[in-house]
């Protein structure tokens, strides 16, 4: 009987550990995602010949500098997306860390139960994340036009 439950936990370590060490790799191989910046297109400034690709009458705006009240909203969006990403994440660990809590229940009852709460608390909680910035995002554009 003791050789059955030490073998039971310790194959019980083995699914936690392989649960929280693809978690780990997921979260490590996504930064990489994040870390990486847009290559920005835009004309050398100190060679003549710098209009060749049509640069300067193509995406004049792109190309010019942004005004202090051009630059605030701008960097508000993308702190806003940066947060929506990051809930994003959490949304998906929570989810494959309940799917696997569930599948992993082997018949526990109080366990699946867990995974199912899991699932629907973090289903409710995307959906008023989304919510939130829709209804912002309308506020948002309806004062500004």
């Amino acid at each position: 009987m003791n050789i059955k439950y030490r073998e039971k936990r310790l194959s019980n370590t083995t699914a936690s550990a392989r649960v929280w060490g693809f978690i780990l790799a997921f979260l490590i191989c996504f930064s990489f995602l994040l870390a990486v910046e847009p290559i920005l297109a835009a004309p050398d400034p100190n060679n003549p010949a710098a209009d060749i690709y049509g640069l300067n009458t193509s995406a004049p705006p792109a190309l010019q500098t942004q005004t202090a009240q051009e630059l605030l909203p701008s960097r508000i969006g993308k702190i806003v997306g940066i947060g929506l990403s990051f809930i994003g994440v959490i949304f998906l660990i929570l989810i494959i860390y309940a799917g696997v809590m569930w599948m992993t229940a082997a018949g526990n009852e109080a366990q699946v139960t867990k995974a199912k709460d899991i699932i629907i608390a973090a289903t409710i909680g995307l959906v008023i994340v989304l919510s939130a910035y829709a209804i912002t995002r309308f506020v948002g554009d309806t004062l500004t036009t």
